[in-house]
């Protein structure tokens, strides 16, 4: 299995401001992730921004460093760039690992890659885990997804899908909640940045939906480990160095 990941990494964010170079452990959040990239079986890992202090801080810890654009919209046009940048050809695989995941498990990251390869008829895949809470299934912050009996995707929505008309039991499965980690074939990513958004993408505010509103195909699987929560809080940043604390 050969793919590439880029983890792309951006200075700016609302509670957390310089989210990628907070330190966790000693280390800059964005090192975590990109130590745990390096676990799973990628022939290379790359770490994208648009930012200095995040270029010069991750030249520290590797050379794999790529700047790019400030134009970018979104992660997945960044990995394009980078694609460009790295000469990567039409067929090959990347992997869209995002950087405030610093426990990110490389066994899902060999996965989604396995996925793809596995389902040529995709352009891209991607994970998801069963929903069995009604709290989380009604949660607009937290993306469902319904698919096909052979796991291609259907949908995303921030709503609670599908729609239970009888109601369910306790301990059913609710819902499959998106876990947001990508695979593309970079065919698919040199599409996407030429088409324009979707009505869809632009009421959810769902980047894949512009890729499913232009016939891209998109396999699903249900993650073969439990994801750990990434950090876009405070709270989150402090059970995370809490976490690492103990483990050691």
């Amino acid at each position: 299995m050969a793919f590439t990941v880029v983890i792309p990494a951006r200075f700016a964010s609302t509670r957390l401001p310089g989210k990628p170079l907070l330190d966790i452990a000693g280390k800059p959040m964005l090192q975590h992730v990109y130590e745990r990239a390096l676990q799973s079986r990628a022939k290379a890992v790359y770490i994208a921004t648009d930012d200095e202090r995040v270029y010069s801080a991750a030249q520290a810890f590797t050379p794999h460093v790529c700047m790019t654009s400030t134009s970018h919209q979104s992660g997945t046009d960044r990995i394009q760039e980078v694609a460009g940048q790295l000469a990567l050809a039409q067929d090959e695989i990347i992997v869209n690992v995002q950087g405030d995941e610093p426990l990110i498990p490389p066994e899902a990251i060999n996965q989604v890659a396995q996925s793809l390869i596995d389902h040529p008829q995709a352009g891209i895949a991607s994970l998801y885990e069963n929903i069995e809470n009604d709290t989380e299934f009604h949660n607009p912050n937290i993306v469902k997804v319904v698919t096909d009996l052979a796991g291609y995707a259907h949908y995303f929505s921030r709503a609670p899908i599908p729609c239970h008309r009888e109601g369910t039991g306790a301990g059913e499965v609710l819902g499959k909640r998106h876990i947001g980690i990508y695979a593309y074939r970079v065919a698919t990513l040199n599409d996407y940045v030429t088409w324009p958004q979707v009505p869809l993408e632009l009421a959810e505010r769902l980047e894949q939906l512009r890729a499913m509103g232009h016939g891209v195909r998109i396999h699903m699987q249900e993650s073969c480990v439990k994801m750990p929560g990434g950090v876009d809080t405070p709270e989150d940043l402090e059970a995370v160095r809490t976490y690492l604390r103990s483990a050691v």
